[in-house]
């Protein structure tokens, strides 16, 4: 099974209502992308790897270069292709999408760069600082801190109230964010662990055709032999290779968005605790 970690999104009731309509537009978008996958691993690997010309024989028993070779492996072949066109797909998409939400500037330097500024009382150079920073940070701290604005010039409420209602308004904005950095991390996780049970499927598949060749009266087919055996092994090295590469990205973007969240809370904390000092 695949070492992987989980990061988890705080909950808030602006955030889930915000997400419902998305919800069926993005499971259509990944059944396409997984149909379209299984489309194309299915066709290359009868009509471009199957070809007559990557075979000795008419029956494609005896393989003449790595495309035959490869056609050997038996029909789980084309489902691990799949899986690992998929895994490629979403691992591009999982990239652009943390890429974009690091945004342009060191999470560190830019809490610390807030927490001068709202030392100072000016909070229209720290929503500078957050259009600067254009990530998800950025975003959860620009909403934070236009409720803080509000905040100071609030008469009515108390200063422990004002506080409060900056932390439920930090909490709604990481309810937004959080969901779409983790979203479609399941299909990574899932592969890690598929991949390598279709490549002991196909394996043992291939390794019972081997001992059949070698259990027919008289001597054994060699060509049989040298299929089952080569079937095994394709089907263990692309469902092994997949997997590895899987767990690889899975737990790299985990720890990117773990770093993501900690830069939420810190930025969150801050705001909260400069209120407070500042505005008693």
């Amino acid at each position: 099974m695949a070492d992987v970690k989980t990061a988890t999104a705080k909950p808030g009731s602006q955030g889930s209502r915000a997400g419902k309509p998305k919800n069926s537009n993005y499971t259509l978008i990944n059944f396409a992308i997984v149909v379209a996958c299984f489309t194309v691993a299915h066709l290359v690997f009868y009509f471009v790897f199957g070809s007559a010309s990557n075979f000795r024989d008419a029956e494609r028993h005896v393989p003449a270069n790595f495309q035959g070779t490869v056609y050997t492996g038996g029909f789980v072949i084309p489902i691990l292709m799949s899986t690992a066109l998929v895994l490629l797909c979403f691992v591009v998409e999982r990239a652009l999408t943390v890429m974009k939400a690091n945004g342009k500037v060191n999470n560190g330097e830019f809490v610390r760069k807030v927490q001068y500024h709202l030392a100072n009382k000016n909070v229209d150079a720290a929503l500078a600082e957050c259009d600067k920073q254009s990530g998800s940070v950025g975003n959860v701290m620009r909403a934070g801190l236009l409720k803080y604005r509000d905040m100071v010039n609030n008469h009515e409420l108390d200063t422990e109230q004002k506080v409060l209602s900056i932390q439920k308004e930090i909490e709604e904005a990481t309810a937004l964010e959080l969901p779409m950095l983790e979203k479609n991390l399941v299909f990574l996780s899932t592969i890690a662990s598929v991949a390598t049970l279709l490549g002991l499927f196909g394996t043992v598949l291939g390794m019972i055709r081997a001992f059949q060749a070698m259990g027919q009266a008289g001597a054994p087919d060699a060509a049989a032999l040298a299929n089952g055996i080569s079937e095994a092994l394709i089907n263990t090295a692309i469902g092994i290779g997949t997997s590895a590469i899987a767990i690889i990205t899975y737990n790299y973007f985990t720890t990117v968005i773990d770093g993501i969240t900690y830069g939420i809370d810190e930025s969150g904390f801050t705001l909260t605790q400069s209120f407070a000092a500042n505005y008693k």
